[in-house]
C-alpha cells in the first residue's frame, strides 16, 4: 500500500509481448531469454514498483510478460525494451492485453490457436515451463497461478474435445517438409543437426522417418549429442568440430539457445568451396538466430529462418481451421468462467481480509489472556483485559479511517460505517471509543506488568 493511501492500489492482470505476427525474427531475437536467464529476469521484473506477480514466456516465436500490476503496462514495456539486450523502440511491435483480454490471450496461446503452426503441441509444454519458472523464482502469486492452471485445463479440453491436435505439425516437421521439397531424395542427403533440444529431437525423428541418408548431430555438450545419436542412428560431434564437418552436410538444421551466431559467412563459404559449390540448405530454427543473416548472400546457399516457414505450414492451417473454430468456442467458455471466478474472488476479498484480521487479533489476544491465567491472575480481570484489548484491536483502524474521513470531508466512509455498525439500540452500552479510554489502557498495562 502506498503511504497515505486508505485502500490498496488497483491491480490488473496484464500480458505484454510480441510474437511472429507482430515482429520479425531480427527483433524477436533481441528480446528472447534463454532458460537459465529467466530467473534473474523474473527477479528484475518483480522489483518494478507496480508489479506484484509476474511470469515470463519466451519461445522462438514469442516473448510475453504476464503480470498482476498496478499500471497500464508502460513499466513492463520499458523493461522489455532493455532486456536481455537493448532492443530499441518496440512501439508498433508490442501488444498489450488487460484482464479478460489477457485471460483470453493466454488460453489461446496454450491451446495452440495463436501459434505459427496452428494447434502445435509444443507450446503447452513451454507455457508450463514458464509457470514452473515463475513458481521456482517466487514471483507466482495466487492470481497468476489460477490463471495458468485454468489455461492448462482449457488446452487439455480443446485437445480432447476437438481435432486441433490431430496429425500434429511442429516447426521442426515443417522444416523437414521444406527440406523434402528442396531435395528430391532425402535418402541421398546428409543432414547436420546443431543442438540437442526438443526441436532438434523432433527434427531427427522426422528425418529418420524420411530416410535421410546420414545424420550428424553437433552439440556443445557431447553427451547430449551422443544420446540423441544413439536413439536415432546418427553420429555425435562436439560443437568445436562443427566447422570441420560442415562441408559434409547437404542440409543443416540448427536450433540452439546461443546468444551469438554459431555459423558465420566465412565458415559457410569455406564449406561451399570444399563441396565444389554443391547447394546447401540451411534451416535456422533458433531465436536468437544461429546462422548469421549475411550467409544468405552466398551463391548456392538457401537460408530459411522460422519466419520463412509460413508457406510450408499453410496446408496445416487449412486442415485445422474447422477444429480451431471449435477450440475457440471452448476458449471463450473458459474465459467467461475464469473472469466470473476472478470477479467473485475480488468481491469477497475485503470480507476475507476483514475476517483474517479479526482471527489474527483473536488468536494473539487469547494467547496473552491464557498466559495471564496460567500465571495465576484473577480470571475476572483477565476477561476484562481480553474484551477491552480485542475491541481496541478490531476497531482501531476503522476509527483512524473515520477520523481522517471527517477531516477531509469524505462522507462516503461515514455512510458505509453506518451500514456496517448500526446503532446499538437495545444491544447494551456502547464501548468507549478505542484509543481514548485511559482507564482501559491502564488496566491492560497493569495486567501485563504482573
Amino acid at each position: 500500500m502506498r503511504p497515505g493511501s486508505a485502500t490498496p492500489p488497483s491491480m490488473s492482470l496484464f500480458v505484454l509481448g510480441l510474437n511472429h505476427q507482430t515482429a520479425p525474427v531480427s527483433l524477436r531475437e533481441r528480446v528472447a531469454f534463454a532458460g537459465d536467464a529467466v530467473p534473474a529476469a523474473l527477479a528484475s521484473l518483480r522489483a518494478l514498483a507496480p508489479v506484484r506477480e509476474v511470469a515470463l514466456l519466451s519461445t522462438c516465436n514469442r516473448t510475453e510478460i504476464y503480470a498482476v500490476a498496478e499500471d497500464d503496462g508502460r513499466a513492463l514495456a520499458d523493461w522489455l525494451a532493455r532486456h536481455p539486450d537493448d532492443a530499441g523502440d518496440l512501439h508498433g511491435y508490442l501488444y498489450r492485453h488487460r484482464d479478460a483480454e489477457a485471460v483470453r490471450h493466454l488460453f489461446r496461446v496454450a491451446t495452440g490457436l495463436d501459434s505459427l503452426v496452428l494447434g502445435e503441441p509444443q507450446i503447452l509444454g513451454q507455457v508450463k515451463d514458464a509457470w514452473a519458472a515463475a513458481r521456482g523464482a517466487g514471483t507466482l502469486g495466487g492470481q497468476l497461478d489460477r490463471l495458468f492452471q485454468q489455461a492448462f485445463s482449457t488446452a487439455k479440453r480443446a485437445r480432447t474435445d476437438t481435432r486441433i491436435g490431430a496429425n500434429p505439425v511442429s516447426v521442426a516437421s515443417a522444416a523437414v517438409r521444406l527440406a523434402q521439397e528442396s531435395f528430391a531424395r532425402l535418402e541421398d542427403s546428409s543432414v547436420l543437426l546443431v543442438g540437442a533440444g526438443e526441436t532438434v529431437e523432433l527434427a531427427a525423428r522426422h528425418l529418420v522417418q524420411a530416410k535421410a541418408k546420414r545424420l550428424l548431430i553437433a552439440n556443445r555438450t557431447l553427451a547430449h549429442a551422443q544420446d540423441l545419436a544413439t536413439r536415432h542412428g546418427g553420429v555425435a560431434l562436439p560443437l568445436s568440430e562443427l566447422e570441420r564437418h560442415l562441408a559434409e552436410a547437404d542440409i543443416v538444421l540448427s536450433a540452439t539457445a546461443s546468444r551469438e551466431p554459431i555459423l558465420r559467412k566465412p565458415q559457410v563459404a569455406a564449406a561451399l568451396a570444399a563441396r565444389k559449390h554443391r547447394p546447401m540448405l540451411l534451416l535456422d530454427l533458433a531465436v536468437p538466430r544461429d546462422i548469421a543473416a549475411d550467409v544468405a548472400e552466398l551463391k548456392d546457399v538457401f537460408l530459411y529462418t522460422v519466419d520463412d516457414l509460413e508457406r510450408a505450414i499453410e496446408d496445416n492451417r487449412r486442415s485445422r481451421r474447422e477444429a480451431a473454430t471449435e477450440a475457440e468456442a471452448i476458449v471463450e467458455l473458459q474465459v467467461a468462467r475464469f473472469v466470473e471466478t476472478l470477479a467473485a474472488s475480488t468481491r469477497t476479498a475485503p470480507i476475507k481480509r476483514l475476517r483474517d484480521h479479526g482471527e489474527a487479533a483473536r488468536e494473539e489476544v487469547l494467547a496473552k489472556a491464557q498466559a495471564q491465567l496460567a500465571a495465576g491472575q484473577d480470571p475476572g480481570e483477565v476477561l476484562n483485559f481480553l474484551a477491552h484489548t480485542l475491541t481496541n484491536r478490531l476497531l482501531h483502524a476503522p476509527t483512524i479511517a473515520l477520523r481522517e474521513a471527517a477531516l477531509t470531508g469524505n462522507p462516503e466512509l461515514a455512510r458505509a460505517a453506518d451500514k456496517l455498525f448500526p446503532a446499538a439500540g437495545g444491544m447494551g452500552t456502547r464501548s468507549q471509543e478505542p484509543g481514548t479510554g485511559d482507564s482501559e489502557t491502564a488496566q491492560a498495562e497493569s495486567l501485563r506488568d504482573r
